[in-house]
């Protein structure tokens, strides 16, 4: 596996690549990564190229968010990605990737990127779309994969995908979770042994809000108000709790497939899941 700091040396170790998985990230690596990678693998076969990229992107941070404090462990990101079939480590300076301002940005329609995390993290979609539409560029795969954890995004991602007419395939890598139902994330290295342990209580309110539409309920705001305030009730701040159409993040309707989504935040850490319904 080779580790790759500028954007020549990629574009020349690629050259002989027809066939190239990409897997983006910002570091400080899961097994939820290590899992999009050994997928991105199995979709390339074994005479493609795997890339995985390492950058943590200013662009998707507000002023008050964890861009200075978020863990670098490159060392062992490579250590891991190694293991998991990951042939090249793109890992850039934040001046090769923006050797200027990026005056020029990617932004998302509105219906889909100011709703849930774009409505609670203004302008995050738009760091997001900005920093993958420049590493596809640079990457040129045929193929990328994003973890389904980060639902909304994977959709922006693919929506970005097909209206830009960007020749590459969008795969959605499943959930990875802890043997207690924890989504993984590289940000519950933030919560307490305590906090971990009250984190599971994110996804029992998914399954307590999907159990009362599978019994019958449609009341939807009652039964997103009452999920919340479980949450309030266990010292938890939340920005979300909601059941959504799966394509357009809609609300959700019978007869259409669902997704429950849920942002809040457990101390002083903001935790993210969903489930598919």
């Amino acid at each position: 596996m080779r580790v790759i700091h500028t954007i020549n040396e990629l574009r020349d170790a690629l050259a002989i690549h027809r066939e190239r998985g990409f897997v983006p990230t910002m570091g400080n690596l899961h097994d939820g990564h290590l899992q999009l990678v050994k997928q991105a693998r199995e979709l390339v076969g074994p005479a493609g190229a795997v890339v995985a990229s390492i950058f943590v992107n200013r662009l998707q941070f507000a002023p008050h968010e964890d861009f200075d404090t978020y863990p670098r462990t490159l060392a062992r990101d490579c250590e891991l990605l190694e293991g998991a079939g990951c042939d090249i480590v793109f890992a850039p300076s934040e001046k090769e990737l923006y050797p200027e301002p990026q005056g020029y940005k990617v932004t998302p329609p509105p219906e889909l990127a100011d709703i849930l995390e774009g409505h609670f993290r203004p302008g995050f979609f738009t760091g997001v779309c900005t920093v993958v539409h420049k590493l596809f560029n640079i990457v040129q795969p045929t193929l990328a994969v994003f973890g389904k954890k980060d639902y909304q995004q994977l959709m922006v991602l693919r929506r970005m995908t097909a209206q830009m007419a960007l020749p590459i395939e969008i795969y959605g890598g499943e959930t990875r979770r802890s043997p207690e139902g924890l989504a993984l994330s590289s940000r519950n290295g933030y919560l307490s042994e305590a906090e971990k342990a009250e984190a599971l209580r994110l996804s029992r309110t998914l399954k307590a809000l999907i159990a009362r539409w599978q019994a019958g309920e449609r009341e939807l705001a009652v039964m997103e108000a009452d999920a919340m305030q479980s949450l309030r009730d266990a010292g938890w701040l939340p920005d979300y709790v909601t059941l959504r159409v799966r394509h357009d993040l809609s609300g959700a309707v019978d007869g259409q497939p669902l997704v429950a989504l849920a942002a809040a935040r457990l101390g002083t850490t903001r935790l993210i899941d969903n489930l598919e319904v």
